[in-house]
């Protein structure tokens, strides 16, 4: 992409900007992404605000990775080139807009404000006088949007990094001096928040907003800036932590429930005698039903936050009657995406009392189940299913990926010493991971089978014996997995290039093993070609898992297909239900 010659300043080097065109939005979001999911571990370890939950490294990452999705559909959407190229001011409000759709937890959501806050200053101009001005009016929205801000917290760290670069000057300067001051700041926050300083940590939102500043530094410098530990404790100059350090161990305060842990009222969730559940959606409503909507839920529970404008609002709060925050939301307008988490099954176990038996939460004198499977699955009815073969299931909301944390309190349900964590999907993979090292390290034997789709983790349930050895049913479980060759049906939300060409707005497409291998305009006549495809490679089984809403008769007519066509396959029907994919087709 062409960019408008910029003024001459011996003052910078040559690889320095000083506008931030869409590109560096582009390569900034994709920085910010890339560092929150490298560094969310450690960010997750040292969460102790306002729930000692730990996820909100997972949170920020979350948010960070749907607001770049956001501004790589911006400029892969079809025509983006040329003179119809996107511009700062399409890049900068993609960023937000993604942000406010992605927005997850307290952190999250705060983050997509502050992206908000920035994107209404930098669409008029993006040199280092603006992004001074978008840092300052990013602090202030942050701050507005939040019921009651606390000093020591991400707040207080956005409007430091506001203050330190008051005044402008180059866009370098100016981002520069906006990180040195949040990271000052950020290290100072377990002196002005007491739960952060008996637990020895600085504020986890705080040290996310300081890896998402300098992520900005590195894209407008080519440097990348020297970072906190996540402890708090300054690094030694030039020499950052490795990618691969593990994550700190959370203080033993928190862990025990000791005056200064999560039990002093100032967290929330059951260890903080507060509100017990995370409730989120997305609103659309307008200004005024929305003032009298954050009133009536600040008298309901803490932790408000609500973001947005222009109609569309993202909605977080901590209650412990989550029906009566939902019906809230009806009230002021139409509440969608709904997402409610109860803190019981997201909060670390607490240790026991010297001398006292170990117990689990839930679970106390009960003995763990020798294995279980945990399966992430699309649909009600397929997880039903799957839930009745004696799987713990956790069901995937179409564009809400669970995170690492939904997935760790999966296992912990499970309550079994051996786990096998199936995440049936290939972008489930790192959360998936990381689910399963926190798992390990309380003492849980868990074994990930890096399942791609829906169809390979059904093919993986069908071999699962408890009776065998973990490490031979493992084996077992992963050759089903692996001999299972998957496919999807999907209908085209928008005109887009594809490995199968160009596909319109309602195409229907044909995906096998993630790629679109087929463009059609009937599902029933795209779904003949996809199996005929996968079985010219051979096959003894079909699996098609139905959602609602298909064609009536589609699975029929695919039966009927299979057994003319191919005389020694066997065909089986699963009905997911809402929230799956139109249907699935596995081939063993």
């Amino acid at each position: 992409m062409s960019r408008a010659p910029q003024p001459f300043d011996p003052a910078v080097r040559s690889d320095e900007r000083l506008v931030l065109d869409a590109g560096a939005v582009r390569a900034w979001s994709a920085r910010t992404a890339e560092a929150l999911g490298r560094e969310r571990a450690a960010i997750d370890a040292i969460n102790v605000y306002p729930v000692a939950d730990g996820d909100t490294g997972t949170n920020l990452y979350l948010t960070a990775d749907a607001a770049h999705r956001a501004v790589e559909a911006v400029f892969t959407a079809p025509g983006a080139a040329g003179a119809s190229a996107p511009d700062t001011a399409d890049a900068v409000r993609a960023l937000a807009h993604g942000a406010l759709l992605g927005a997850r937890g307290n952190s999250g959501t705060i983050l997509s404000q502050l992206l908000r806050g920035m994107a209404g200053v930098l669409a008029e101009a993006a040199d280092g006088d603006h992004l001074a001005r978008a840092l300052d009016a990013a602090a202030r929205a942050a701050r507005a949007a939040v019921a009651h801000p606390e000093e020591g917290t991400i707040l207080t760290v956005a409007t430091a990094a506001a203050a330190g670069c008051a005044g402008g000057g180059t866009l370098p300067d100016v981002a520069r001096r906006a990180h040195e001051a949040a990271r000052t700041a950020l290290e100072a926050t377990p002196g002005q928040l007491a739960v952060l300083g008996r637990a020895g940590v600085v504020d986890a939102g705080g040290r996310g907003l300081v890896t998402v500043l300098g992520a900005l530094v590195e894209t407008v410098t080519g440097r990348a800036p020297r970072q906190p530990s996540p402890a708090g404790v300054p690094s030694p100059p030039l020499v950052p932590a490795p990618a691969s350090a593990p994550a700190p161990a959370l203080a033993p305060a928190l862990a025990s429930g000791e005056p200064g842990g999560a039990g002093t009222g100032e967290g929330c969730g059951p260890a903080a005698q507060g509100p017990a559940y995370e409730v989120l959606y997305l609103l659309e409503a307008g200004d005024a039903a929305v003032d009298l909507l954050k009133a009536r839920l600040d008298a309901l529970g803490d932790s408000l936050v609500v973001v947005g404008g222009d109609g569309l609002w993202n909605v977080h709060v901590h209650v412990d009657d989550p029906g009566a925050a939902v019906e809230a939301g009806v009230e002021a307008g139409r509440p969608h995406r709904i997402r409610i988490t109860h803190f019981a099954s997201t909060l670390p176990a607490a240790a026991p009392a010297p001398g006292a038996p170990a117990e689990e939460p839930g679970h106390a004198r009960e003995e763990r189940a020798p294995r279980a499977v945990v399966a992430v699955l699309p649909g009600e009815g397929l997880a039903g299913l799957c839930a009745e073969a004696g799987a713990t299931t956790v069901q995937a909301r179409p564009g809400e990926p669970p995170a690492d944390g939904e997935l760790l309190a999966a296992v912990r349900r499970a309550h079994a010493r051996e786990v096998v964590l199936l995440p049936n999907d290939t972008d489930l993979r790192a959360a998936a991971a990381a689910a399963a090292e926190r798992a390990r390290a309380e003492g849980i034997r868990v074994a990930l089978i890096p399942t791609r789709a829906a169809v390979q983790g059904i093919a993986a349930l069908a071999v699962h014996e408890p009776g065998r050895s973990f490490d031979e049913d493992v084996v077992a479980m992963t050759a089903a997995a692996g001999a299972t060759r998957y496919a999807e049906l999907a209908v085209a939300e928008r005109q887009s290039f594809t490995s199968a060409g160009v596909c319109q707005a309602g195409d229907v497409l044909g995906l096998i093993e993630g790629d679109v291998a087929v463009i059609g305009q009937d599902l029933t006549e795209t779904a003949r070609t996809v199996l005929d495809r996968m079985l010219q490679a051979g096959g003894e089984l079909v699996t098609l898992v139905v959602a609602d809403g298909t064609p009536p008769g589609l699975a029929d007519t695919l039966e009927t297909h299979v057994r003319r066509g191919y005389l020694a396959v066997d065909t089986v029907t699963y009905h997911a239900g809402e929230g799956a994919p139109p249907l699935l087709i596995g081939v063993e």
